[in-house]
């Protein structure tokens, strides 16, 4: 049985191999396609043609985007989009999907001038979300989850990475990680890809030492054992983990099979670029102070930056220069770095902030929704995802729209119709 779409507005189909970096972000001719088709059999994409030529072949229209997800038949269901444009399914490449607590009133303290260690300091911050989400149980961790993962869905989020690091301790690590899993086994939900992120904090009950010393000897080796996280990720800034800390966990993490991740140089730059850039890692994220010569070095290491606009929104700071970044040919992608402090799970809105706040071209910033995190990010399918074309996974958004560039306009609402999901379509 196949699913056709036919009549396709202008389809942003990103095609190509690896990340689009410079210009090559904002050239329409090779990545926007008209009066196209697209055939979808089980989850996988396997034509991506004329319109025309498609109907000849198999026939007129004979259902609609309503009822596709209610026929049965083992008939090709063909569906006109009446000019619908069409992208990619949304890649959230960095994302705290499972944790409990509430952190709200950390926002007067913020405007009161108060400094995230200060805010740490005064019971806030990442300890708090920790001692919330330890008494919290598997269910009420499940559910959290799974309304979130829904909220990211009707924002046409199709795939998600899905962060440990709010337990802090073994049991809570390994059981944050288990519901991280059991929720990417659920049906209509974006598949996820999950890592641990033990280094993220320093919880109350031990010294810094004793606990990068438990990291090294306990908790990433029952990480390791369980075998659900496929990367490490580390908060290597001044006053958390240090540099060498982070590349002795990087390396042992490594040779355990495990691929990397940072975050690196949120708040002043320390270094965390050249380190990036030396271990090689997959996406060193927030990167608003990495100076240009470390981003040059991560550039030719082959890393990827992956900018959190959102976080500088939440905490009243400014944004970086995006658009710097591709006039130096820097490989990036944006995510919703969504936590207790920055509650943003749509990335059509991030879109927005950079479009109309930051002067981005609404294709580059597609692509860095898209393509780029999509290599960050594999899919559990081993199928590619991020773009559209011929064996690709069968991900994407139907707009509301004929023109493509409306999926950066609505940051109020959904500007999507519906999702296709692994070749199920789901109406918003």
């Amino acid at each position: 049985m196949r699913t056709i779409l036919v009549d396709i507005g202008p389809l942003a189909h990103l095609s190509g191999e690896g990340p689009i970096s410079g210009q090559g972000l904002i050239d329409e001719d090779s990545l926007i396609a008209h009066e196209k088709g697209i055939v979808i059999e089980g989850n996988k994409i396997v034509t991506v043609d004329n319109s025309e030529d498609l109907v000849e072949e198999y026939g007129v229209p004979n259902t609609t985007l309503n009822s596709l997800s209610k026929i049965k038949s083992s008939e090709n269901k063909i569906v006109s989009l009446e000019g619908r444009s069409v992208i990619p399914g949304l890649v959230d490449s960095h994302a705290h999907i499972i944790w409990a607590g509430d952190r709200s009133r950390e926002i007067r303290w913020k405007q009161n001038g108060k400094s995230y260690s200060e805010i740490a300091s005064m019971g806030g911050g990442i300890v708090s979300t920790v001692n919330q989400t330890r008494t919290a149980s598997e269910e009420e961790l499940f559910q959290l989850g799974k309304t979130r993962l829904e909220a990211a869905f009707q924002s046409g989020t199709t795939h998600i990475e899905s962060k440990s690091g709010y337990g802090l301790n073994t049991d809570t690590e390994l059981r944050l990680l288990e519901v991280s899993r059991n929720l990417s086994l659920c049906d209509g939900l974006p598949s996820m890809d999950h890592t641990w992120l033990g280094a993220h904090a320093i919880p109350e009950e031990k010294s810094h030492k004793e606990y990068f010393q438990s990291l090294m000897s306990e908790q990433l080796p029952a990480i390791c054992e369980q075998g659900i996280a496929r990367s490490t990720d580390v908060f290597c800034e001044p006053g958390w983990f240090t540099l060498e800390e982070t590349e002795e966990l990087l390396r042992e993490s490594r040779s355990n099979g495990l691929d990397l991740r940072l975050h690196i140089d949120e708040f002043v730059d320390g270094g965390g670029g050249e380190l990036a850039a030396e271990m090689k890692v997959e996406s060193a994220d927030h990167a608003h102070h990495t100076n240009d010569e470390a981003r040059a070095k991560m550039k030719d290491a082959g890393v990827n930056t992956g900018f959190l606009p959102g976080t500088p929104y939440s905490m009243g700071e400014q944004w970086p220069n995006f658009n710097k970044m591709i006039n130096d040919d820097i490989v990036w992608s944006i995510a919703t770095d969504f936590n207790p402090n920055n509650q943003i799970l749509s990335i059509p809105f991030l879109s927005s902030l950079l479009v109309s706040r930051c002067g981005v071209d609404p294709l580059a910033t597609l692509v860095c929704s898209t393509r780029n995190p999509a290599i960050t990010t594999p899919h559990p399918s081993g199928l590619e995802h991020g773009k559209i074309e011929v064996g690709s996974i069968a991900n994407l958004n139907i707009l509301d729209s004929k023109n493509w560039e409306s999926w950066c306009t609505r940051p109020s609402h959904s500007p999507f119709i519906g999702t296709m999901l692994e070749g199920k379509y789901y109406s918003h």
